[in-house]
């Protein structure tokens, strides 16, 4: 039986401001990134979301992004290296903390929003973000774009490097994805994303927003949380992936 992971971005309420319903996506995904404070999530939050997680037997990974609360870290930061690696290092110290108080801990790392899409390219916010995680020690798997200078540079430093799809987002014919800014690039019927997905699990191709037809391989699949109707998406695509003779579970 084949076997893909399926991960959705969590921890990111706020206060009294809430985004996304964890709880819910929990019943469908094995695995979650869990918000870190930079980008988005308070402690109590991240704590929460960790129980929740823990009671729901998926695996947590840290969702690290660049200090942009109010941007919710979808804006670059020129920051050095240096100072990147620290910040990451600084998230992951405080996720594992929230994770481990919860009877679980951190498993793997994803970056999140333009610094996930940066490193694709960026060789030096790359290099800082896997140099980050190899001093936080245990060798984490970082959850990459296929093709990523992030990924090149995990593999380089020892670490594993695990390839994601979007379920969610539209792609470029060149395998990134389409920017949040242009019309079309997020995903909201349901039943086309399920067949998307599939189609990835089975035939190892997805589809561009000109029609192109990209051949890659993904270990994972993401469902933002935070994408409008996200819980019946996410229930949508594991309940046709498992028709598809394709099971769920984490790749940790």
């Amino acid at each position: 039986m084949a076997f893909i992971d399926l991960n959705s971005d969590v921890g990111e309420s706020f206060g009294n401001w809430t985004m996304g319903d964890d709880a819910a996506i929990f019943r469908s995904v094995s695995s979650a990134n869990v918000a870190c404070g930079f980008h988005a999530g308070d402690p109590s939050t991240i704590a929460r979301t960790c129980r929740d997680a823990v009671a729901a037997g998926v695996t947590i990974g840290a969702h690290v992004g660049y200090r942009d609360l109010a941007g919710f870290g979808r804006r670059f930061l020129d920051c050095s290296p240096t100072e990147l690696a620290d910040d990451v290092l600084y998230q992951l110290g405080a996720l594992d903390a929230l994770a481990r108080s919860a009877g679980g801990r951190v498993r793997y790392v994803k970056p999140h929003g333009a610094l996930y899409n940066t490193i694709v390219t960026h060789w030096g916010h790359a290099q800082a973000v896997v140099d980050a995680v190899k001093a936080f020690g245990g060798d984490l798997p970082l959850l990459l774009l296929p093709g990523s200078a992030a990924l090149t540079a995990a593999e380089a430093a020892g670490l594993r490097g695990v390839a994601e799809a979007f379920a969610d987002r539209a792609y470029n014919p060149d395998g990134t994805l389409v920017s949040r800014r242009e019309k079309g690039a997020v995903l909201h019927d349901q039943d086309i994303v399920a067949a998307n997905m599939v189609r990835l699990a089975t035939e190892g191709t997805i589809t561009a927003l000109d029609g192109t037809v990209i051949r890659t391989t993904a270990e994972s699949i993401c469902l933002h949380g935070d994408t409008e109707g996200a819980v019946a998406m996410s229930a949508a695509v594991r309940r046709e992936l498992e028709a598809a003779g394709v099971g769920i579970r984490s790749f940790v």
